[in-house]
């Protein structure tokens, strides 16, 4: 927070407005560390201590994510993704699925008088004026499906509202921006999952999506999409980002980027203020109408300094008042505008 100096007055300002928005957060990996550990630990996950009980309900040491500070953070609508780590791939992708939702669901149910689950943009603006916080899901990976979109369809029944469409590898619906070199976008399958979810109303989400396929989708979509935790490439030279004829055609589709805080497409040095110079860079771009918040957390081992787990989010509404944003313009980035985007794809 030595970055940001505020007087009096914009930090009562900063607050207020912090406190009536409904602030989204729309990339949260927390629901891993509620499901059964797998034999094979991914990724980042076995270079840190991992509690056998992590529950939503209750304030750990560990991780960036429970309700106590969410609502510390003033989070009204944190996006959980299920993501299934490769060890799971791919023929135990749709149990693995199964098994995470079964994990939300249950802290759900223990946290039922705080914590209701929202799919539909009306259901997050109740549960605001109810004082709760309205949990949504999301996907990311599209192996979760199997190839299969009966899976998809009984995915939307349990409350999939947003839909990621790779990871880092090949599926069968595309490439992920781990297999770059490759040049391909969209399979048939692909094309054919797209015009599924345009039907159904789940967000298209291209976070971690090679360029080829990001282009496909912007053909076929009949829907604003999302990119759900992705940063500017201008700024930050990771295949994670997006370019900036990317983040254009996402803002001239109507969706909305939401600002990752890995610290890998950050910046080598990730502070809370070289998070806000994505804010900066992407709505110098676009506009601030097509500018949101992904966050990210719980997917990386250590946040950007200012940005420690969730509780720390007032610190961004603080940060835009600090770089001279209107109050309707940091109202819409801290979850206007991706609610904008439910209202218009999911209802």
């Amino acid at each position: 927070m030595s970055e940001i100096s505020l007087s009096r007055e914009d930090e009562m300002k900063a607050l207020e407005i912090h406190e009536r928005s409904i602030v989204v957060l729309t990339h949260i990996d927390t629901v891993i560390f509620w499901a059964p550990r797998p034999n094979v630990v991914p990724f980042y996950f076995d270079l840190v201590p991992w509690p056998e009980e992590m529950r939503l309900g209750r304030r750990t040491g560990f991780g960036h994510v429970d309700l106590p500070r969410l609502l510390e953070g003033g989070v009204n609508c944190p996006v959980f993704a299920l993501a299934v780590t490769p060890n799971y791939m791919p023929e135990r992708s749709l149990m693995r699925s199964m098994e995470l939702l079964d994990a939300f669901y249950r802290e759900l149910g223990e946290n039922k008088e705080r914590v209701v689950l929202a799919t539909t943009a009306d259901e997050v603006v109740k549960a605001k004026k109810d004082g709760r916080v309205s949990a949504m899901l999301a996907i990311e990976g599209g192996e979760a499906i199997e190839g299969n979109l009966a899976a998809l369809r009984m995915l939307h029944r349990l409350g999939i509202r947003l839909f990621g469409l790779t990871h880092n590898y090949r599926n069968k619906i595309a490439d992920g921006m781990g297999e770059a070199r490759t040049g391909s976008g969209l399979t048939e399958f692909g094309v054919e999952l797209i015009g599924e979810l345009n039907r159904l109303g789940i967000i298209v989400d291209v976070s971690h999506l090679s360029d080829p396929g990001f282009w496909d989708v912007m053909e076929v979509s009949k829907d604003p999409i999302i990119a759900s935790h992705s940063n500017a490439r201008g700024l930050c030279d990771h295949l994670r980002n997006l370019t900036d004829d990317q983040v254009k055609a996402v803002a001239e589709g109507g969706g909305v980027v939401g600002v990752n805080f890995y610290p890998e497409v950050v910046h080598e040095e990730a502070t809370l203020g070289r998070v806000l110079d994505h804010f900066d860079y992407l709505i110098d771009l676009v506009g601030a109408d097509h500018v949101g918040i992904g966050s990210d957390y719980d997917g990386m081992r250590q946040p950007p300094v200012g940005l420690e787990d969730v509780s720390k989010m007032p610190n961004v509404t603080r940060g835009l008042v600090s770089r001279g944003y209107s109050e309707d313009e940091i109202v819409k980035i801290l979850g206007g505008n991706f609610l904008r985007v439910f209202r218009e794809v999911i209802g």
